[in-house]
């Protein structure tokens, strides 16, 4: 067996959106909106993607990427305050094998008619199978398909 490690490490992004903090909040509460920008895309095939969101609640979801092995996240929702913050804990594994554990915080502060996201992430990343670099370069990834999907609902409304 192969010598276990944790390495320990956050980040944060701040992003702007041309939507009011109840959209972009809308967007994370909604199963439908939060399956099309933070499950759906080119090359990634979704297994599973089931929302309980309400604080206590959970979200689970398993996707593989252009056929590779099954990726999961297993998600709680530790705090809600609609419209303001999101707090939630989260693993997730490549292939049953645990990768992570992190507190996320995603934050909405009103910003004029759009709001300004605060997202923070400190992680947990285990025996050398992910790191900061990656996982925040895919909740960059994560935060552009949100301004997507903000801009989709905005032409759709």
């Amino acid at each position: 067996m192969s010598d276990r490690t944790v390495t320990h490490a956050s980040f944060v992004i701040e992003r702007d959106y041309a939507a009011p903090p109840s959209r972009v909040f809308a967007a994370f509460a909604d199963p439908a909106q939060k399956r099309r920008w933070f499950a759906e895309g080119e090359g990634w095939s979704i297994e599973r993607f089931d929302v309980d969101f309400r604080i206590g609640g959970s979200e689970h979801s398993s996707f593989r990427y252009q056929g590779g092995p099954p990726i999961s996240n297993d998600t709680t929702y530790q705090n809600i305050v609609p419209d303001r913050r999101i707090v939630s804990a989260y693993t997730m594994t490549i292939a049953g094998e645990p990768i992570s554990a992190s507190l996320a915080t995603v934050e909405l502060i009103p910003v004029g008619s759009g709001t300004r996201l605060v997202y923070t992430e400190q992680a947990a990343f285990l025996d050398g199978k992910d790191e900061v670099s990656t996982r925040e370069a895919g909740s960059r990834e994560l935060l552009e398909s949100l301004a997507q999907e903000l801009e989709r609902t905005a032409v759709a409304g």
